[in-house]
């Protein structure tokens, strides 16, 4: 008689935890720390550490924090940590429209708003568009691709497609050089597999023949976005900000860019645009 063969579309399998040793040395591995180093960031022993990493000590709640906090691990990351040691995660994760982030909602509003006429948005963890000031709305319109501007929409995307805003940025090459590492640099930080697929998928993105990633930026201190509107040129340069100490993941992920002139016409074009 046959062994008898269980049936697997019926026997359910227990998902694998990696254990959160495994999850303390990636992370001090990535931010290319020795355990001496790590040990005294986190003020304990590197014995203790050790003994944490190769699972031959369980750590406290308290003490998965401050080593997480030593080795400046993005919240949700953390509670995939706290998770792995056995414990409920710490930091909640509300959706942007939860009434509890109801003020920080109301600061994003307000600084998109007082940035006009200059462009402004927020962003989150994987770039996907969540608000945007009437500036931005303008510049949308230059969009040939309706599919681009159905949510959820990846501004990266939206920016170096062929139908979204490619055609019009004059310097796409530089563009798309700076948002590359831009991406490169972010996943590497966060480990977030979300992020590798987005740069695999943009980095795959047809560009004009003859296209160079890396001429020189702006002034040697910036990258501009320059966009051509009409028959006028914008150039833009950005910078970003985020929440300082935040608890909330979502809130921890979200990302304000906005866009400043680079030139005096620029900063007469987007007025007049304004008052159009």
């Amino acid at each position: 008689m046959e062994p008898a063969v269980p049936d697997m579309t019926t026997t359910p399998i227990a998902p694998t935890l990696r254990a959160v040793g495994d999850h303390i040395r990636e992370w001090r591995q990535r931010r290319r720390y020795s355990q001496l180093e790590c040990a005294l960031e986190a003020q304990i022993s590197q014995k203790h550490l050790s003994f944490i990493e190769s699972g031959r000590s369980t750590p406290s709640r308290e003490m998965v924090l401050r080593i997480a906090t030593a080795l400046d691990v993005p919240l949700r990351e953390r509670n995939a940590m706290i998770l792995a040691a056995g414990f409920a995660p710490v930091y909640p994760e509300r959706a942007i429209d939860d009434p509890a982030l109801a003020p920080a909602r109301a600061a994003i509003d307000l600084i998109l708003k007082g940035h006009g006429p200059y462009p402004a948005l927020a962003v989150d963890r994987t770039w996907t568009l969540i608000a945007a000031n009437d500036a931005v709305g303008r510049l949308l319109t230059l969009v040939a691709d309706p599919a681009l501007l159905q949510p959820p929409v990846n501004v990266l995307r939206l920016s170096l497609s062929p139908g979204g805003l490619q055609p019009h940025i004059v310097n796409i090459g530089q563009w798309r050089g700076h948002v590359l590492e831009r991406l490169r640099q972010q996943a590497s930080a966060t480990g977030d597999d979300r992020l590798r697929r987005l740069l695999n998928s943009l980095a795959a993105i047809p560009v004009p023949a003859g296209t160079e990633d890396h001429p020189p930026a702006f002034g040697g201190i910036a990258v501009p976005l320059q966009i051509r509107v009409g028959g006028q040129v914008l150039s833009l340069i950005s910078t970003v900000t985020v929440f300082g100490t935040p608890v909330d993941v979502t809130l921890s992920e979200l990302a304000l860019e906005t866009f400043y002139p680079a030139n005096p016409e620029t900063d007469s074009a987007l007025r007049a645009l304004a008052g159009q």
